[in-house]
């Protein structure tokens, strides 16, 4: 309830009409509690007298607040659904902020599904309650007290009869309500589960169709969706036992009214329409007592929700500009490590351990190593994807973490070894880093990337569409628009992280011939699964398990390193022979 409590601050942009909604709720409930009234007295002072004139004018009362109710109904629905749909855009904003901006440990530890779930039922959930269920529970808790004080004034004995149930009506539910709130939370991780396996089955779909997997998919979807069904029965048990006993606790305090209140009639004590009237009030009383029982579960989900949405916005991020934090000024690009360590969130072993080492500007530095021996780890510290346990990196002199995040990273162009293109156009995707770059830049660079020459063979040029992920498009072309799009940010530091393996010998050493001007005065590292790669790099890092175990150059390591002959020969591609440029 505290993370729901929380979630009211989303209310303060669109709290005039919630306001509004709330004078509505307040206008509706007088009226349906102003009808029976009415009522009493159309029997009262019209049937029971033969008097047309009391007739008519309760008549005219019943239709006047009809017109009133519909009216203030229009309004308060209206109302109460923007501000829940004012809510659902300012949680989700705030969501998706924080999924944007917190570091890269806290997703390697969430499944994508879970994130997505936040993103859209919790959303839904809170917007729900904050749409239906918080009107709805403050029009019951208004009308349970208006009933009752009107009850107590029309006549206190009956009033006291008929209230014999509620207290065991109120019991039936608070234990009902405990029992939810868990059920919930469950119900909100399954399906999570399911998204993330429905995720993982859409993005590799080519891996599923190769390995003719879709009937284990299929029963692994299965199984997930059978669990939300396992746990949605458990809440349908749990209402089923619960309201069969609320409405025979509720029939009882009816059955209560009717004798105690007809045989007062009989004696004179009563009159019959003030009899029809009370009744009509305990029903508008124990209608907020199970509509308290129905809005217990919206509470309940949107409870769970807001804990699981809260858990999200309220997770710390371990990249983060410190407080003293100054913007990096442009920079030239010497990199050092000074004796770097580095362990994931969650592990029990370094994974890099007294790394040190000086890149001057202008240096490429290519990286070597087993599987899981460091090399991505290395590259990421660089940007601050991760920060060090141990030591600093610093560049041009400052350490990273006295830097602010944006300042550093718009310094660094970034090829990762996964070329991840978004929905749009190519030049769109191009100038993802630099928008508002202009055509003669975007076709500059495609041309330093070898790629407009394939850009323009497709339909629509630079404005043709690719689909989602760069679909439509093959690894080696959506690479080399990664690639350009990391040169149009005109990085004093670039970063390629195995960012030729999906090209041919031929296109990489074209790339390579491009980029050798361009690469003048920019320090750069790589990692690197080509011969051709490392022969040309200024410094070669050889790592085995998380350290350094040698460095040099290529002639150098040649003759004084047995693991770097080992690794040229068994992992890198021998492309060294020399291509000729096409004319």
């Amino acid at each position: 309830m505290n993370a729901l409590r929380r979630s009211l601050i989303y209310l303060r942009d669109s709290l005039p009409i919630a306001v509004g909604a709330l004078l509505s709720l307040l206008a509706v409930t007088a009226a349906n509690l102003y009808s029976p009234q009415l009522i009493r007295q159309l029997i009262d002072n019209g049937i029971s007298v033969n008097s047309w004139r009391g007739i008519w004018m309760a008549t005219l009362g019943l239709l006047l607040v009809a017109v009133a109710r519909g009216l203030f109904n229009f309004l308060q629905g209206f109302w109460s659904e923007k501000s829940s749909q004012n809510v659902a855009y300012e949680l989700r904003n705030a969501v998706y902020h924080r999924l944007a901006t917190i570091s890269f440990s806290y997703h390697d530890q969430h499944q994508t599904g879970q994130l997505l779930t936040r993103l859209t039922s919790d959303v839904e959930a809170v917007r729900l309650f904050y749409g239906q269920g918080l009107l709805q529970f403050l029009s019951a808790v208004i009308t349970l007290i208006g009933s009752a004080v009107i009850l107590f004034v029309t006549d206190w004995r009956l009033a006291l009869a008929s209230l014999v149930t509620i207290p065991l009506i109120g019991v039936v539910f608070g234990l009902l309500f405990g029992r939810l709130l868990p059920r919930f939370r469950a119900v909100q991780q399954r399906i999570g589960a399911l998204n993330t396996v429905l995720q993982e089955n859409i993005a590799g779909v080519r891996v599923v169709k190769a390995f003719a997997a879709e009937p284990h998919e299929q029963q692994r979807y299965r199984a997930a969706n059978e669990r939300i069904y396992d746990e949605y029965l458990v809440v349908v048990r749990l209402f089923s036992a619960g309201f069969p006993l609320v409405f025979f606790l509720a029939n009882l305090g009816t059955l209560i009214v009717i004798w105690y209140g007809g045989n007062r009639v009989i004696s004179g004590q009563l009159t019959l329409g003030t009899l029809i009237a009370f009744n009509t009030y305990l029903a508008f009383l124990l209608m907020p007592v199970f509509q308290l029982g129905f809005i217990s579960q919206i509470l309940s989900r949107a409870s769970a929700s807001a804990d699981r949405l809260f858990e999200l916005l309220d997770a710390e991020s371990e990249v983060h500009d410190r407080p003293n934090a100054t913007p990096l000024p442009t920079i030239e690009g010497h990199v050092a490590f000074d004796d770097v360590h580095f362990r994931y969130r969650g592990g029990t072993e370094d994974v890099l351990r007294g790394i040190s080492f000086e890149a001057a500007p202008g240096q490429m530095v290519a990286v070597l190593g087993a599987t899981g021996s460091g090399k991505s780890t290395i590259i990421n510290l660089i940007p601050r994807f991760y920060d060090v346990t141990g030591g600093a990196v610093r560049i041009d002199g400052v350490d990273v973490r006295d830097a602010t995040v944006a300042s550093l990273r718009r310094q660094i162009g970034i090829v990762l070894q996964e070329a991840t293109l978004v929905s749009g156009t190519i030049r769109d995707n191009i100038a993802f880093g630099v928008p508002e770059a202009s055509d003669a830049r975007i076709e500059a660079v495609a041309r330093a990337a070898q790629a407009h020459d394939f850009i323009m063979a497709q339909p629509d040029g630079y404005a043709t569409r690719v689909g989602e992920r760069g679909v439509g498009l093959s690894g080696g072309q959506r690479q080399r628009i990664a690639i350009a799009r990391a040169l149009l940010v005109d990085p004093h530091i670039l970063i390629f992280d195995d960012s030729t393996s999906a090209v041919d010998a031929e296109t990489e050493y074209q790339i390579q011939q491009a980029l050798d001007h361009l690469l003048a005065g920019r320090t750069a590292f790589v990692i690197a699964q080509r011969i051709s790669t490392v022969r040309h790099a200024d410094l070669i890092l050889v790592l085995d398990n998380g350290a350094i175990v040698a460095r040099g150059t290529h002639d150098e390591l040649m003759e004084s390193s047995p693991l770097y002959a080992e690794i040229l020969g068994s992992q890198l591609i021998d492309d060294s022979l020399p291509l000729p440029l096409p004319a």
